[in-house]
């Protein structure tokens, strides 16, 4: 069966395979896990001993954390200092508009999830959401802070959204 999903379906990427919580799972998966294939989990971390232990007990390739339910940027940023002394690659989970400009400040950051669904409600709510360009987002320098301004919507924007 790890044969037919690295093989047959060239699976590269496990997200969540497992209770992030769930950290013997969460290593028996990646054990047993094909060749070229990274487990990431931790999207729902709130500290930094909750990564610690995901990275000591060797439950993930790639450690997910997110700005929004791990304590705001500031743990955010220890979590990639974290991935970065460990050797650890970093994802970011969704919100791209507020990840960004963290992002560009840590050297382990591997990529910042994307879901069209987060990146359209973004755009709904604030002017200056960053667009993918080739597959890439960057950083609109002009701009102040993370480079968002609240839109003004009227009652009939909202229920056309």
């Amino acid at each position: 069966m790890a044969g037919f999903f690295r093989q047959e379906a060239d699976v590269s990427w496990f997200e969540e395979p497992v209770s992030s919580d769930d950290l013997r799972g969460l290593r028996f998966v990646r054990e047993h896990a094909p060749a070229g294939m990274e487990i990431a989990a931790g999207e729902y971390g709130f500290d930094l001993p909750y990564f610690q232990r995901m990275i000591q007990t060797g439950a993930v390739d790639v450690l997910q954390a997110d700005a929004t339910r791990c304590a705001g940027f500031t743990e955010f940023l220890r979590v990639g200092a974290l991935c970065a002394a460990q050797g650890i690659p970093l994802s970011a989970h969704t919100a791209p508009a507020l990840h960004l400009h963290a992002c560009c400040a840590l050297s382990s950051v591997r990529h910042v999830e994307y879901f069209h669904d987060h990146a359209r409600i973004e755009n709904l709510l604030f002017e200056g959401t960053p667009r993918p360009i080739r597959g890439r987002l960057y950083p609109d320098l002009s701009r102040p802070g993370l480079g968002l301004d609240l839109k003004q919507l009227s009652g009939t924007q909202w229920n056309a959204a």
